[in-house]
């Protein structure tokens, strides 16, 4: 039987991030071989991560990491089961250990292949699933190349990164806003413009009729019913439905016998009710159409104006769960 020292556990141990008995069993059975060891260790992860293959791993860390200039970011979703272990300091810092490799890569699958101490970033996490006792896995991985780069990550759950098309002056303070805004109001797109027609379509479909099922409902306890929307995106907001809707208010108006000298000073206000509740989709989705979060009077695209001649080329979210 090999004479296994503490020297040699400390070391298999800051190697791999076992604990001390996990690391003494692999260097007795390995008889001592420390790079046997390491594959004895990383055995047990294959089992481990067997066994816990179906759990759900909703917890983790979210993190970026942006070059010097400013032009390169990536971000990354390090997932484990459970908050206890995502809070652990060893757990945080094995994820900015990759996330510093996965920056020098484009895709999921490339990181997942890059060497990590003479293993695959792959390998590591079998090899630390085997380590801390659950199913950790990269969930997430975004990588964002533009003249600027900001990003911006809430309390270590939620990341978001923001490419610019200039490095403006205060370029930092506008994404780290934008990756705020992103961070916050979970958008998936830039522009109502983006969107697919037909998309659109069964959206609004599909919302009516979640908001009818819901007033059936209200008046049958006597409740204030939901608006049911015509539309829910700008995309849909043609001239003509506009015409129509300042005819409608018009005739509004008229009803309730306003004098008609004073119309335009009404007017604008009820076109902008129609168009705030005829565009939800736009509000929930697209970045540049929503409501700017720390000035809910303006919205994203006009923040952005106030810095000149620049606009988001692209941006990405990261998320647990």
């Amino acid at each position: 039987m090999a004479n296994i020292s503490a020297a040699d556990v400390k070391k298999l141990r800051e190697a791999t991030g076992a604990g001390m008995m996990d690391c003494k069993k692999a260097l007795v059975e390995a008889e001592g071989d420390f790079d046997k060891a390491i594959e004895v260790l990383r055995k047990k992860g294959q089992k481990v991560a067997a066994k816990r293959a179906d759990r759900e791993s909703s917890e983790g860390v979210a993190i970026t990491k942006i070059n010097d200039e400013n032009t390169i970011g990536v971000a990354i979703v390090l997932a484990c089961e459970t908050d206890f272990v995502a809070k652990n300091d060893s757990f945080k810092e094995l994820a900015s250990q990759f996330v510093n490799i996965a920056f020098n890569h484009t895709s999921k699958e490339d990181f997942l292949a890059a060497d990590f101490g003479g293993m695959t970033v792959a390998e590591k996490l079998i090899e630390q699933t085997g380590v801390i006792g659950e199913k950790i896995d990269i969930t997430a991985f975004e990588r964002v190349e533009a003249p600027f780069v900001g990003s911006y990550t809430h309390g270590g759950k939620i990341a978001a990164i923001v490419g610019l098309t200039a490095a403006v002056d205060n370029a930092d303070v506008l994404t780290k806003d934008l990756a705020m805004q992103i961070a916050s109001m979970g958008a998936t797109t830039l522009s109502y413009k983006d969107f697919d027609p037909a998309y659109v379509a069964a959206e609004t479909e599909a919302r009516i009729a979640v908001i009818e099922k819901e007033n059936i409902e209200l008046g049958r306890l006597g409740k204030t019913l939901k608006n049911v929307p015509q539309y829910i995106s700008m995309s849909q907001l043609t001239d003509e439905v506009l015409a129509k809707a300042e005819e409608d208010a018009k005739s509004e108006l008229k009803a309730e016998g306003k004098p008609e000298q004073i119309w335009d000073r009404i007017l604008p206000g009820k076109m902008e009710r129609f168009i705030s509740d005829n565009t939800t989709l736009d509000q929930e989705q697209c970045l540049l159409d929503q409501n700017f979060i720390k000035d809910e009077k303006k919205s994203v695209a006009d923040y952005i104006k106030a810095y000149g001649d620049v606009a988001v080329s692209t941006f990405k979210r990261v998320t647990l769960g």
